[in-house]
């Protein structure tokens, strides 16, 4: 006899359908085999299967069992393949019965029989709907995650037990509906806020524009001068994800298992830190099997890359493209895989190994060739793709020991810019509608003509600076749309003078 149970395998966010065929003959030595080209976890499954249905007291039949992966010239991975592997057992030895209509099993066996939380259902969901499967059966505990995909229905298992009694209609399991709450969008508390935060005006005047346009942005400041803590208060001015953002989050955490159990919609923008020991394949992703890296975890959020020298130069170098393309194209003899990384880069640096070049009261010890090897890490092509670079000086004591409520009166909170940001962000949503991107920092240079256009004053003002800093084209065209987003902020449609004139103190780098 055979039966087939339909599963699904993940390529990057591709998903393939994948028919598990199940085949029970009394010929033949007993045994237990896979093909199909599984990989370790698909190979650990027959134990797992063989002690699920043990503990569930059903006897393992004495046969020989072998199943395949179809289409079986294509590597499979993951634990998912457990409850198909199951239940096509479970059918051939006339324990069960499969549903009427074509249906995606997909799940993670515990020895006990109940199913493990199981990464990639969200995925499974979309192509489900893509492929107008209505019904999916996965784990209890990722109802939430597929729930949120409309016009399929998805059946919560919790057992393997309360499955068979579902497919033999003894007792019914009803589609999981997302509760109005789910984890995924609860209020996120943030470490820092604006109001908080003593001195470094133009610092935060920065991070506002460099949140409200997608910039990238590069702060250079001796040690204590508060550039982690700035970095770290960006997350409360991020205005929260748009539907199509969202979707687009929610596939990356989901095929990389970042979704907790119960989670669902990833709503709020992504922050992600990385030390400089991380490796350039956890940063830009890759592997045997391509995975996503951190780049494409930020996307629509934050990098954050604290002590940028610190990162060997060849790693810093495949950021590049990225940050130009806001993709990750991973080549591999199987094929390419393409992963979206439109995340804002938000950097710092000390000026120096000891951190106090160019610093008035402490004095750099370091000499001319140790400050030359370490400022050489961060290549011009590098540097010419961030569009904020700022000086972040030491705080005056004055400012330090002002009364902190008082500081708190006077500086804006991390909410009131956020609604500015929010603001700004709207504006281009609808002037972008209908493009692959959403913010200023993605336009081309076609938008840049459509959406920047000057006034011969302006032109000239811009033109001396292009001459003055020896500002390349890839600058000339961040400068302008630094600009945009101001203008944005200030609810202008017209780019004017004062809006370019700020734009340009900010693209001079420290030296």
């Amino acid at each position: 006899m055979l039966t087939k149970i339909l599963s699904a395998a993940h390529f990057g966010l591709t998903t393939i359908p994948v028919e598990v065929e199940v085949n029970l003959s009394k010929k033949g030595f007993p045994g237990f085999s896979i093909i199909g080209l599984p990989n370790k976890s698909i190979e650990e499954a027959k134990e797992r299967v063989k002690t699920a249905l043990a503990n569930c007291g059903i006897s393992f039949p004495t046969a020989k069992i072998v199943v395949n992966l179809a289409p079986a010239d294509v590597p499979k991975e993951g634990s998912h393949y457990d409850l198909p592997i199951a239940l096509g057992i479970l059918h051939e030895i006339k324990i069960s019965k499969l549903p009427k209509e074509k249906s995606f099993f997909y799940g993670e066996l515990s020895l006990d029989g109940s199913l493990r939380h199981s990464k990639g259902t969200f995925l499974l969901a979309v192509a489900a709907k893509k492929q107008k499967i209505k019904n999916i059966f996965i784990p209890s505990l990722s109802a939430n995650e597929a729930a949120v995909v409309k016009g399929v229905n998805v059946y919560p298992v919790s057992s393997l037990k309360q499955l068979i009694d579902h497919l033999n209609e003894i007792e019914e399991i009803k589609p999981h509906k997302v509760p109005a709450k789910s984890a995924s969008d609860q209020h996120q508390s943030f470490e820092y806020d604006f109001a908080e935060i003593l001195g470094q005006e133009q610092v935060k005047r920065a991070l506002e524009i460099a949140a409200a346009g997608g910039h990238n942005i590069f702060m250079i400041g001796p040690p204590g001068s508060g550039k982690t803590m700035l970095a770290r208060a960006l997350p409360g001015i991020l205005p929260p994800l748009s539907e199509e953002e969202s979707l687009e989050v929610t596939k990356i955490y989901s095929v990389t298992g970042n979704i907790p159990p119960g989670g669902s919609l990833i709503k709020i923008r992504p922050y992600r830190s990385s030390h400089h020991t991380t490796s350039r394949i956890g940063l830009i992703g890759g592997g045997t099997t391509p995975h996503p890296g951190e780049i494409s975890l930020a996307h629509c959020g934050v990098l954050f890359l604290d002590e940028l020298p610190e990162f060997p130069r060849s790693t810093l170098e495949t950021l590049r493209q990225p940050m130009e393309d806001g993709v990750i194209n991973i080549t591999r003899v199987a094929g390419s895989i393409e992963f979206p990384a439109q995340f804002m880069l938000i950097a710092a640096s000390n000026p120096c190994p000891c951190g106090f070049l160019g610093d008035p009261k402490k004095e750099c010890k370091c000499s001319p060739r140790q400050i030359s090897r370490y400022q050489s890490k961060l290549s011009g092509p590098l540097m010419d793709r961030i569009d904020l670079h700022l000086n972040v000086p030491a705080v005056e004591t004055e400012k330090l020991m002002a009364d902190r409520k008082a500081n708190s009166q006077i500086a804006q909170s991390s909410n009131q810019i956020r609604a500015q940001v929010t603001k700004a962000r709207q504006i281009q949503q609808k002037r972008f509608k209908g493009l692959s991107f959403f913010t200023n920092a993605k336009m081309r240079n076609k938008e840049v003509k459509q959406h920047c256009n000057l006034d011969n004053e302006t032109k000239l003002l811009l033109k001396q600076a292009v001459n003055n800093f020896n500002l390349s084209a890839r600058a000339y065209f961040r400068v302008l749309k630094v600009s945009r987003t101001i203008a944005d902020l200030a609810n202008k449609e017209k780019v004017g003078k004062e809006f370019v004139a700020e734009a340009l103190q900010y693209r001079t780098r420290f030296e």
